[in-house]
């Protein structure tokens, strides 16, 4: 009952979002290399993105992360696709971000999340959440948790919002 009750509150958000056009909150975050952007700067010249919030100790996370690596390459081909990988890691366990990209085939601009503001101010609970804006930054789509199957969701979702806007 109670996944059924968090369920229903997550569609009922993320119709509200989709219903707004909401778009990305004036937050502060970081690049790898340590350069301070702000999330209404995220964009990818009026093509789709997406924002993927993941930890290093999320399993399903990684998961998710690797899974679209493997179709990273051929969704930028196609819809000309970015995803913007925003770890929510804190200061104890971010020190462990870089060594865990460099190890990992992600083409993904990661960002640093470290004080939970972008987290926070976008409602996320609980990574992965993902979010998917269109060209023009505003969220119209999102989705909590990841099983094996999801990125057919996603690219679903990217390549519907890639016909509309053209």
């Amino acid at each position: 009952m109670k996944k059924i009750l968090i369920l229903l509150l997550g569609i009922t958000f993320a119709a509200n979002i989709m219903a707004q056009d909401v778009k990305l909150p004036n937050v502060s975050v970081k690049t790898l290399d340590g350069k301070t952007i702000n999330a209404q700067d995220f964009s990818n010249d009026g093509k789709p993105f997406v924002v993927c919030f993941w930890a290093t100790w999320c399993k399903p996370c990684l998961m998710e992360l690797n899974t679209m690596a493997e179709y990273y390459e051929e969704w930028q081909k196609e819809t000309g696709v970015k995803i913007y990988a925003v770890s929510i890691d804190d200061s104890r366990t971010s020190g462990k971000v870089l060594p865990l990209v460099n190890s990992s085939e992600w083409d993904y601009e990661v960002i640093l999340d470290v004080n939970s503001e972008l987290k926070r101010s976008m409602g996320v609970n609980n990574p992965p959440h993902t979010f998917v804006c269109n060209g023009k930054g505003e969220i119209v789509w999102q989705h909590a948790s990841y099983a094996l199957g999801d990125e057919q969701h996603l690219i679903d979702v990217i390549r519907k919002i890639t016909v509309e806007e053209k």
